[in-house]
């Protein structure tokens, strides 16, 4: 499996880039993951989605073809996204609207939000509701919050909560564990040749 962890702050540093750390860190160790990759939206380096990705703009097409590569190339996703304002960050929601099936559809994604207190649940909802639609991407049923971040997952044991920080990684452990299994399943389901339909290229 190759996995691509999208870091979906626009701060450098950020609490959600070291959560994809850890994920990453997580996953190479595991046996059931080759390969895994972090797209960080520090310095939101994509602009903003207009009418010329539409019509061949060969500006976009220079923009995006690092990332549509890499996407290309995933067999799954894992999407962070901190809560700001009880909101998903611009930057992350521009992201998909520059996705499409090519890239990302009958993919699996495990959402993964970060609250500095204990929310976290808005961005999952927001991710759930209108970030998938015509890309097709397929977020499984586990997600993972992050709440109290600042106190779990740091490389130095003195900064975390114990009980809370042991029950992340677990937690974090399982859930991507199960995201490799639908990676496998939903490989079966693209190369079935059931998701290219001419007549139905988006959502409802």
């Amino acid at each position: 499996m190759k996995l691509t962890i999208i870091s979906g702050s626009h701060r450098d540093p950020s609490q959600s880039m070291k959560v994809a750390e850890h994920i990453k860190q997580t996953v190479l160790a595991a046996d059931y993951c080759d390969e895994a990759e972090i797209f960080s939206l520090a310095g939101n380096p994509l602009p903003l989605w207009d009418q010329g990705i539409w019509e061949g703009d060969a500006n976009w097409k220079e923009t995006l073809k690092p990332m549509q590569t890499l996407f290309r190339n995933s067999d799954a996703f894992v999407v962070i996204s901190p809560e700001w304002h009880g909101q998903v960050p611009a930057g992350l929601k521009n992201l998909f609207l520059l996705c499409s099936k090519a890239e990302v559809g009958h993919k699996p994604a495990l959402i993964v939000t970060v609250s500095s207190g204990d929310g976290g649940a808005y961005p999952v909802a927001e991710l759930r509701m209108s970030s998938y639609k015509n890309n097709r991407l397929c977020y499984i049923p586990e997600q993972v919050i992050v709440r109290n971040v600042e106190s779990v997952l740091n490389s130095d044991p003195a900064k975390n909560n114990p009980d809370a920080d042991g029950y992340f990684r677990e937690r974090i452990a399982w859930s991507l564990e199960m995201l490799s299994h639908y990676a496998t399943a939903l490989t079966q389901v693209r190369n079935s040749g059931i998701t290219e339909h001419k007549k139905f290229g988006n959502g409802m």
